[in-house]
């Protein structure tokens, strides 16, 4: 007969990510489900009207409207919160409603923003396009000149928001360095200053922001968070106090997470350490394997000592708790677009796709994918070719991999 359980408690926060991942902080003994249920509900039945005035009070534990919470949503936010070494999270329905989200919440009209020229091409977009609306400035800055940036930072800025690794070209942002300069103007104007950082393409795995002083990560879920290309969802990290403004933000811009993507979310992060490990293997294996292949004009891949950022990258990555430099690796093919639409095509193992982060391995061409409908000068900017093939790396058996791309090369037609 089994002993009935002593009810001893776990701080998860003292376990490894793989298994704060798993367990979430349900690290004792309790009576539940082990597999969260959906609750899949649009709206919620109150007890009686005392529950409606307890929810207008502040009550987080009254559900009212799944546009506001879901106790779903919750489970995964209080997972992520765990797995991101968060105060709190927030899950919103896209990468592009935790961008909006929380920008939107740290930075109001008349006031600025600085980022790095690098961006994700729906960012970018969303800093050209939408924010001038809101009468809100974007400047930019070179990530290797910290001078510039204490250049660019006035009194209206608020946010300081940047990509290490950045898409596609995986540069590499000294986070370190950049936390210097931010705290050092925040000292010259009395006021502080929001630090971004776009975490997608690293995952906590790799990298872990909060620990250089970061204020807010921000990862698209949908990529190696979700691991399997069949949910969509953005994450927002930070502390509770931000978080509520941006929850505030989600709320009336409509962003809100579906609790069966949350429950989809909730199932990958059980493998999520398990599949980025992979990844982060397969990855190293494909730069070091095209690094030699005759088709290929150059490798971007932050774990290669060729990379420009080498040296930042094992120090903030590797050197600072991560697992590696994550599996997305960008090649450019000798011959320019026409080349780098035939190795496209001619892939069998690789699947043409846009969005990253899954089980298979996807390739896309920025030009006509990220980073479509960019003028050339904006193309430099960014540092993307039109012979530039973006590739994520997945968990396939890694010497079908490299056949895979040595014979799409090689092919001519």
């Amino acid at each position: 007969m089994s002993k009935r359980s002593t009810g001893r408690r776990v701080d998860p926060r003292s376990m490894s990510v793989a298994t704060r991942a798993i367990h979430g902080a349900q690290l004792y003994p309790h009576k539940a489900p082990v597999a969260p249920p959906i609750v899949q509900t649009s709206t919620y039945r109150f007890e009686n009207s005392g529950d409606a005035l307890r929810y207008a009070q502040g009550d987080p534990d009254v559900y009212v409207y799944t546009r506001y919470h879901n106790p779903t949503v919750r489970a995964a936010e209080e997972r992520l919160a765990l797995v991101l070494e968060s105060e709190q999270t927030l899950l919103v329905a896209s990468g592009m409603a935790a961008i909006s989200s929380a920008v939107l919440s740290g930075v109001r009209s008349g006031e600025s923003l600085v980022s790095t020229p690098a961006l994700y091409g729906g960012t970018y977009r969303f800093f050209r396009d939408i924010l001038p609306r809101h009468a809100i400035r974007v400047r930019y800055t070179d990530p290797r000149r910290p001078a510039a940036l204490d250049g660019l930072i006035d009194a209206t800025t608020r946010i300081v928001y940047c990509e290490t690794p950045t898409n596609p070209t995986l540069g590499i942002v000294d986070m370190e360095a950049l936390v210097d300069s931010v705290r050092k103007a925040e000292r010259r104007f009395r006021r502080k200053i929001l630090i971004m950082i776009d975490n997608t393409f690293a995952t906590s795995l790799n990298q872990h922001p909060f620990r250089f002083g970061v204020d807010v990560v921000i990862e698209s879920a949908t990529k190696y968070l979700g691991g399997h290309s069949d949910l969509i969802g953005g994450v927002i990290a930070g502390s509770r106090e931000f978080i509520a403004g941006a929850h505030t933000q989600m709320k009336y811009y409509g962003g809100c997470a579906d609790p069966f993507a949350a429950f989809l979310l909730l199932r990958s992060l059980k493998t999520f350490e398990l599949r980025v490990r992979r990844q982060n293997e397969n990855a190293l294996a494909l730069a070091v394997w095209l690094e030699l292949d005759k088709h290929v004009a150059r490798v971007l891949y932050p774990g290669l000592p060729s990379h420009p950022g080498f040296e930042i990258a094992r120090r903030q990555m590797v050197g600072a708790g991560g697992l590696g430099y994550g599996g997305m690796v960008t090649i450019e093919v000798k011959g320019g677009l026409r080349k780098a639409v035939r190795v496209a095509d001619a892939l069998r193992v690789a699947v043409n796709a846009m969005s990253l982060g899954g089980t298979e391995t996807l390739v896309s061409i920025p030009v006509y994918s990220s980073h479509v409908h960019m003028s050339a000068s904006e193309l430099r900017r960014h540092g993307v070719t039109p012979g530039m093939i973006r590739i994520s790396v997945g968990v396939e058996g890694i010497d079908d991999i490299l056949r895979d791309f040595t014979e799409a090369l090689a092919t001519d037609r």
